[in-house]
């Protein structure tokens, strides 16, 4: 909030009687009745009252602005007096042949004339030395005759604050100002285009030893000031000053203290601030708006943030870059790409174009939520356009497709990064790439990039450790997974779930003969795990307990590595062709609720679920599904018409092949009356009759066998 001045003086002091809107311009032509071009003067009354305009204006970005006019305003002077006497403007006009040399004298008289020398004294100030000296002597020129108008002019249009402070002091010296108030408001303006706190606070304390009163402007300009030179907590301050000094806020202040209150942390006041805005309707900027949205997408209520969007539209507010960017960052940590793609939809159909902070909010919203396609048209359109990336974009965009297994677009992304000259790869940057190429089974492109890092003066850490294990591993390298190993306990690195689970998938890829060494590694990482393990390996469980010691191992670890521990063992079990204690591991994940939802039951349809279990497991669950269906037709209970198995359609991100493709090949094996539905992707569907007609010829070729 601050005085603006416009560039035309009838806009700066006008009469209070008559609307600054309907005042004719200070010099206009017509055609007289003779036919001979007139000039038509009118310079401004000395007796009328006249106010400055006040606009309130956003701190951070450039808004609409408000107008209003302080009730108390200054009596000012024209250097031109008119007659006390003369009753009316029409009075004020004179009549001058404009081609007379007359016209060209009283076109230089007039304010406009003035206005445009002050401006340029003002710009003056701006580039010369902080001398008083300097600043001085260029004001001396307007003149002994300085009128309090011409000091606001000047002022007003003035950048730098530390000549702003000798300027004002001329002033004060060569003029006898009716209210000083206005001289300092526009001087703490100065200081506030410079985001020059530290000169508007010791100004403020000059008015005070002056004994001049401060008054609304007063405030609000230093509070705006705070907020222009990010530091809310003193916006703050100086909001709550304002009652010891007789200042009451207007609502426009109140709306800029949503915005201070919300950003020193203080969200409790700003809510109430804004509910208060709400209810008495007050005008809000689209700054305090942002700082919403920030608040309660740091908090994690990112409904919260669509909901002030909402009533900001519903509001007749419009919606700005800034907006817009603050939602899409929100929407982003909220992992809603879907709702970040329809606000830029809204953004790209009113018109904005996007900026860098536009597109790294898409990029960080698409990328941890892995919607690669996306993720990779905004990477290049960024590159379009020429923006660059920082580290923590090119970063997201590789853990992206490390992730979603976009080999061929990370080693593109990874030599745009190497090309720049501002941004060089860090720890993470390597981390991706040698995952990438880890789980690509590319060992010597791993074990290249490892060398990178090491020269670049990067140690490995405990997730780039776990990506060369299953590296090794893929390539049945069982001496150098323990070399890594070794490697991980010599650097001092504990072994958590994840480094265990990743040694535990290894060994389900492992030859029989060497499984003993992985679980050695696996012993010393984690005694419960590799007390199961063990079990499994030596086929010993005399006492039965290989079930209650599985139970123990998954309630202590964590529910994210439940599943893909659960996964793994079995898988172990089937490669061991131990299908008794898959079965009991199986049984145990769905008593344990580690696998949800893998039968179901209709009266037209009886369905397995197979999705997101590993080769092994949904073996297991096959088996045991059959098995079941055997038992209901044993007991007389009719089948339903219908029954499927649902493997998904996905391929596995390194690999061609999913889980479908693999399952087909072992249901022709069984020989099992499952076909592939051609409109239904990843599901496998038989009839009642069709299967019923397998069970029993499978069951007598078990009692032949037997």
């Amino acid at each position: 909030m601050a005085y603006h001045l416009c560039s035309s003086p009838s806009s700066l002091f006008h009469n209070r009687q008559t609307p600054s809107h309907s005042l004719p311009s200070p010099r206009s032509f017509r055609l007289g009745s003779s036919g001979l071009r007139t000039l038509k003067l009118r310079f401004p009354s000395l007796h009328s009252r006249t106010s400055l305009q006040i606009n309130h204006v956003s701190l951070q970005e450039p808004v609409a602005q408000e107008t209003q006019t302080p009730t108390n305003v200054p009596e000012v002077e024209s250097p031109q007096r008119q007659n006390r006497n003369s009753g009316s403007l029409s009075k004020s006009y004179i009549w001058v042949n404009p081609s007379s040399p007359r016209a060209s004298q009283l076109r230089q008289k007039s304010y406009d004339s003035r206005y445009a020398s002050l401006v340029k004294v003002a710009e003056f100030l701006n580039s010369c030395s902080p001398s008083e000296n300097y600043v001085f002597e260029a004001l001396k020129g307007l003149g002994d005759r300085i009128l309090e108008q011409d000091a606001v002019v000047v002022l007003n249009n003035m950048t730098n604050p530390e000549n702003a402070l000798l300027a004002l002091k001329y002033f004060q010296q060569n003029l006898r100002p009716k209210r000083e108030v206005i001289l300092y408001n526009v001087t703490l303006k100065v200081c506030r285009k410079g985001k020059d706190l530290d000169r508007a606070e010791k100004l403020f304390d000059e008015l005070l030893e002056r004994g001049v009163q401060p008054d609304n402007v007063t405030f609000s300009t230093m509070i705006s000031c705070a907020r222009m030179s990010s530091l809310p907590d003193k916006a703050v301050e100086w909001f709550e000053k304002m009652p010891s000094f007789g200042c009451n806020p207007d609502d426009v202040t109140y709306s800029a203290m949503i915005d201070a209150y919300g950003r020193s942390g203080k969200v409790d006041m700003a809510f109430s601030l804004y509910d208060r805005a709400r209810t008495s309707k007050w005008r809000i900027d689209p700054v305090t708006f942002s700082t919403l949205i920030k608040i309660h997408g740091q908090s994690g209520n990112f409904d919260g943030c669509l909901n002030v969007y909402e009533e900001m539209k519903a509001i007749g507010a419009k919606p700005n870059l800034v907006i817009y960017n603050t939602l899409l960052d929100a929407m982003g940590r909220a992992k809603r790409p879907w709702q970040a793609k329809k606000i830029y939809r809204e953004m790209i159909n009113k018109e904005f174009s996007p900026n860098w902070v536009t597109y790294a909010a898409l990029l960080r919203a698409y990328g941890r939520a892995r919607y690669g396609d996306d993720a990779l048209n905004i990477y290049r359109e960024m590159k379009e356009k020429g923006m660059e990336l920082n580290v923590i974009l090119y970063n997201t965009l590789l853990a992206m497709c490390a992730d979603v297994g976009y080999a061929d677009e990370a080693v593109e992304i990874f030599k745009d990064m190497k090309s720049s000259e501002t941004w060089k790869p860090d720890s993470w940057t390597f981390s991706s790439m040698i995952t990438i190429y880890s789980c690509s089974g590319k060992v010597t492109e791993a074990e290249t990039m490892l060398n990178e890092m090491l020269e670049a003066g990067f140690q490995p850490n405990i997730f780039i450790l776990t990506s060369l294990i299953q590296c090794y591993g893929k390539a049945k390298r069982t001496d150098d997974v323990v070399r890594i190993f070794n490697q991980l306990l010599e650097l001092g690195i504990t072994p958590d779930e994840r480094f265990c689970g990743c040694l535990l998938n290894v060994m389900t890829q492992t030859p029989k003969e060497e499984l003993c060494k992985l679980a050695n590694c696996i012993e010393r990482a984690d005694e419960k795990l590799g007390y199961v393990v063990r079990l499994l390996l030596e086929k010993q469980d005399n006492s039965g307990n290989f079930k209650k010691e599985a139970s123990e191992l998954f309630n202590s670890i964590g529910s994210d590595v439940k599943k893909a521990y659960c996964n793994c063992l079995i898988d172990l079990c089937v490669n061991l062709n131990l299908l008794e204690k898959a079965c009991e591991l199986l049984d145990l994940g769905l008593t344990l609720q580690i696998y949800v939802g893998i039968q179901s039951r209709s009266q037209t349809q009886w369905s397995l679920y197979l999705k997101g279990l590993s080769l092994g497991a949904a073996l297991t669950a096959l088996h045991v599904w059959i098995n079941d269906l055997s038992r209901v037709l044993e007991s007389g209970e009719e089948l339903p018409p219908l029954l499927g198995i649902n493997t998904g359609h996905g391929k596995h991100k390194y690999s061609d092949k999913g889980l479908a493709s693999v399952f087909e090949s072992h249901l022709k094996e069984l020989n099992a009356p499952f076909h592939e539905a051609p409109d239904k992707a990843g599901w496998f569907l038989t009839t009642k009759v069709a299967v019923k007609s397998w069970l029993e010829s499978r069951s007598s070729s078990e009692f032949v066998a037997a």
